[in-house]
């Protein structure tokens, strides 16, 4: 399977994986008009023996089945000041 990776040109570190060649139909309004136009990136192809960062290739997969693509988002930042008061 062949994936297609898309960055948001409006949101930073967020990334579209939707398979090869992609449908931005099944998107949903709010998700399309508030990630913008995609800029691609890369096209993965998925093999077991490929190491994603945030979630493994079967549970990639499983989201390109349903809904039909997986939207990365960067984790929220640290808050350092309850880091800071924890110690």
């Amino acid at each position: 399977m062949l994936c297609a990776v898309y960055r948001s040109p409006k949101r930073v570190d967020t990334y579209l994986y939707m398979v090869h060649p992609a449908d931005f139909s099944v998107l949903p309004e709010p998700l399309a008009k508030s990630f913008g136009q995609p800029q691609h990136v890369m096209t993965l192809a998925l093999t077991d023996e490929r190491k994603l960062a945030r979630l493994s290739v079967a549970e990639l997969k499983e989201h390109l089945q349903d809904p039909g693509y997986y939207l990365q988002i960067p984790p929220p930042p640290e808050n350092l000041l309850k880091k800071e008061l924890a110690k």
